[in-house]
């Protein structure tokens, strides 16, 4: 899953047609652009920063290709100047960004890009496209983390997910925020992210007896014995393990668990514990699956369901409840001079900006202070530098490493951001006065009240 070569035109039609106006009118000068999320969503009180490796990898290698220019070229709607451009086309700009894995709110800056204006412009589409989704998957991730308490998690969405890479993307943003593993067995070999699996119904299907089939998966599988145990009848299943479990462990193999995919997951897996506990099997795992979410997660927890680990699919890697974030790629500054958007209801901060993060003794977080870059405020400022000249600074960030800097976010939260229930108000970054005098002298250059 390449995001550079041959990828050029996965962009909007007007990102092009403003590059050749740009070009003719001289429009080169440097710009700053900023990604932010504009509002939480009313069921978020925190977002998750994920796809930065993504988004440098494709600033890094994005090229046009012959038949990319061959396109332009004969699509008659741009000049053989502006195909000439294309074909020389690097992006040498730098960017500044939260590191992945770190939680960030409404209008804070996630990434900025600084580079002459054409190639900042082209980037937009693209660099939107893979860090919204990712950051859409790993916030909704994260509040399965904090749901679980600390019971295994694995993600089971990709045969839901919307496309290939939807799902190679929502794998790797899961572990980012803290699970355990996917089922996504592309994945596993591409980031080394552990990967998880049992057998479908169709296995035990494909039997006439559905003893006989749990015995051949463990005898072909005896490190991963994990039955699924609801095609027919839960707790019949359950009973047919523990009879096969003392002739398996006569040839050395374990039953490690059992997974239950359907009805109520509760009752099923309080009958199943009882059943595996009388039958010696107390170190057998139980692991559900079936439409979980965070709130699922709680309710199953809250009742003491005895279930050790869930698989997690369709509602967490199309994130169902709140499919998009209300995010967007603005400029901020143009030729040295500050920019600023006006329009009702999205008007942005102008300049080029920094968010200074205040937290406790215990590292929970205080306050945030957005506001205009070279105007210090207490604590850390989050925004990096992670690319310069189009190269990146440093080797991609190992993924543990982002795993662990999520993981330390999530356990710094503040009790109120940490609850599944919407507030009544969510957690705002204050704007610094240095910021808002910024604006205000923009509006008056503008003409803008």
């Amino acid at each position: 899953m390449s995001q550079a070569h041959g990828e050029a035109l996965l962009t909007d039609l007007y990102q092009l047609t403003m590059l050749q106006s740009y070009l003719e009118h001289g429009y080169t000068d440097t710009a700053v652009f900023e990604f932010f999320v504009r509002k939480l969503p009313r069921t978020r009180a925190f977002l998750l920063a994920a796809g930065l490796e993504q988004a440098l990898d494709y600033l890094e290698g994005l090229r046009f290709t012959g038949p990319e220019l061959e396109w332009v070229r004969r699509s008659g709607r741009f000049s053989r100047d502006f195909a000439d451009w294309l074909e020389g086309f690097r992006f040498s700009g730098e960017v500044h960004a939260l590191p992945e894995g770190t939680v960030f709110f409404a209008d804070e800056p996630v990434l900025r890009v600084t580079a002459p204006l054409p190639e900042a412009q082209l980037v937009e589409s693209r660099l939107i496209n893979l860090l919204h989704f990712q950051t859409l998957i790993a916030s909704k991730a994260a509040r399965c983390v904090l749901a679980a308490r600390g019971s295994l998690l694995v993600d089971f969405g990709m045969r839901r997910a919307h496309g290939a890479e939807a799902a190679l993307l929502a794998a790797r943003a899961c572990y980012l925020a803290g699970f355990a593993g996917t089922a996504t067995v592309l994945a596993g070999m591409r980031w080394g992210i552990p990967i998880y699996g049992t057998m479908a119904h169709s296995y035990i299907e494909a039997h006439d007896d559905e003893a006989e089939a749990f015995e051949h998966f463990a005898r072909s599988h005896p490190d991963n014995a994990v039955l699924l145990i609801d095609t027919y009848d839960t707790e019949a299943g359950a009973r047919k393990v523990v009879r096969l479990a003392e002739r398996l462990a006569a040839a050395g193999i374990r039953i490690r668990g059992v997974r239950i995919d359907s009805g109520d997951l509760a009752a099923h897996a309080r009958r199943v514990r009882a059943i595996l506990d009388q039958g010696g099997l107390r170190e057998a795992i139980i692991f559900a699956s079936g439409n979980l979410d965070e709130h699922e997660l709680a309710r199953l927890l809250e009742t003491g369901a005895p279930i050790d680990g869930f698989g997690v699919g369709t509602r967490l890697d199309t994130s169902a409840d709140v499919p998009y974030l209300d995010c967007a790629y603005k400029l901020m500054e143009y030729a040295g001079r500050a920019r600023r958007k006006r329009s009702e209801g999205k008007a942005t901060w102008p300049g080029r900006k920094q968010v200074w993060r205040e937290r406790d003794a215990e590292g929970r977080i205080v306050r945030d202070v957005l506001t205009v870059e070279g105007d210090p405020q207490p604590g850390e400022g989050l925004l990096v530098p992670v690319m310069r000249d189009g190269r990146r600074l440093a080797p991609p960030e190992p993924l543990e490493a982002v795993r662990a800097r999520a993981r330390r976010e999530l356990e710094r939260l503040p009790p109120a951001l940490r609850r599944l229930e919407p507030a009544e108000t969510h957690f705002a970054c204050e704007i610094a006065p240095a910021l808002r005098a910024l604006a205000a002298e923009v509006d008056r250059a503008t003409g803008g009240g």
